[in-house]
């Protein structure tokens, strides 16, 4: 997660800094177990169970989380995750990259992890590096140029002609909307995205597709996806 500074004193601490906090307790907690009385200087000996004390911190954590209807989770390794929209945050936590192409790999692995964190911002990110992933995609298949190659990697997806030519014209639509809109570009003719919801929407729109392309070339496999783990100071 992103860290976005202290806050100044008297000021409401951002939901960003809460998280920060939150991911910080789980990774120094731990629960106190009394051992023996210490007659002389009376007092008990106390040890420290670390995973015990995560996990009942974790568990109410993401009860709070859940009770008030709020779409994060702290998980096992410390991290805090959004949860994405329902459908789309399996098929991320499924999808396993194998497009035999690094660049390719790196661009979709890092647009997942940044589109599961709590920060907008960096969701906003995760987009762009989406869209990024798709102009690459469509450069993989042989061919003289982007159209020759793109057009080979659509005819692997379909050979019954009207969903071909239906995948075609989502190909061409998201190409457009990532040029119209404030995704990869930032001049000041491109439309700006002002609401978190119309970026999960782009987000899933050409997530499937690409999920789809890569799929139906053999380029996609599944297995579980973690999360990069934090470094756990010593308590």
């Amino acid at each position: 997660m992103r860290s976005t500074g202290g806050n100044t004193p008297g000021e409401k601490p951002s939901a960003i800094s809460i998280l920060d906090l939150l991911q910080f307790c789980y990774r120094v907690i731990a629960k106190p177990i009394q051992g023996s009385h210490h007659p002389f200087f009376r007092h008990f000996h106390l040890s420290f169970d670390r995973l015990e004390g995560q996990d009942t911190f974790r568990t109410s954590i993401n009860r709070i989380f859940a009770r008030n209807g709020i779409a994060f989770e702290l998980e096992e390794n410390g991290q805090i995750e959004r949860m994405a929209p329902i459908g789309l945050r399996d098929i991320l936590h499924s999808a396993m990259f194998n497009t035999r192409d690094q660049e390719l790999d790196s661009l979709l692995s890092d647009s997942r992890t940044r589109y599961l964190d709590p920060d907008p911002a960096v969701r906003r990110d995760a987009l762009e590096k989406l869209w990024d992933a798709w102009e690459r995609l469509k450069t993989l298949e042989p061919g003289n140029d982007k159209r020759a190659s793109a057009g080979k990697l659509l005819d692997i997806a379909s050979d019954e002609p009207k969903f071909r030519e239906l995948l075609e014209q989502e190909a061409k639509e998201l190409t457009r909307i990532g040029n119209t809109f404030g995704i990869r570009h930032s001049e000041t003719t491109q439309t700006p995205l002002r609401l978190n919801e119309h970026v999960d929407y782009l987000y899933h729109r050409l997530f499937c597709l690409i999920r789809l392309l890569l799929q139906v070339s053999s380029r996609m496999g599944l297995q579980q996806f973690s999360p990069p783990e934090p470094p756990r100071p010593r308590l």
